[in-house]
């Protein structure tokens, strides 16, 4: 049992992972996906989920955290190389009163600038995919 209940697979991610919902794609493979948030907090702020149904890290298959979290590492060296970054913050939730908002395991990778704060997440409106996307492809362009 997880800190909140069974995974519901409507969530927005179960959604992403099927195809029903639109994303900027950064990275996938048989693992994981990995996506531009569009409710970032720094530019190029990006979203690495595991392919597996888990509301969260707690209730992720130990056999599985291994592979998953390569992924999530791949993907923010590729940030990194990409976005040239003065650090990166990584970070995950467990439980809304952590402050997990959607509730399907995610690994937030975060560029931070030295002299640049971070937006509160979700407050304002979401970016345009096409600002997204030109973020994406440095990111994407990085793993080559």
């Amino acid at each position: 049992m997880s800190l909140q209940g069974d995974y519901d697979e409507n969530n927005i991610f179960g959604k992403i992972l099927r195809g029903e919902m639109p994303c900027v794609k950064v990275y996938e493979d048989e693992v994981a996906l990995a996506f531009m948030d569009v409710f970032p907090q720094s530019e190029g702020h990006t979203l690495v989920i595991p392919k597996t149904a888990a509301r969260n890290f707690l209730d992720f298959p130990q056999d599985e955290v291994g592979a998953y979290m390569e992924r999530v590492q791949k993907v923010a060296k590729a940030v990194e190389k990409g976005l040239s970054p003065d650090g990166i913050i990584i970070t995950q939730f467990n439980g809304a009163p952590a402050g997990q908002t959607v509730f399907h395991l995610h690994f937030h990778i975060i560029p931070k600038m030295e002299n640049g704060g971070l937006r509160p997440h979700a407050v304002s409106g979401p970016v345009d995919a096409a600002e997204l996307e030109l973020l994406a492809v440095k990111i994407r362009n990085a793993f080559n």
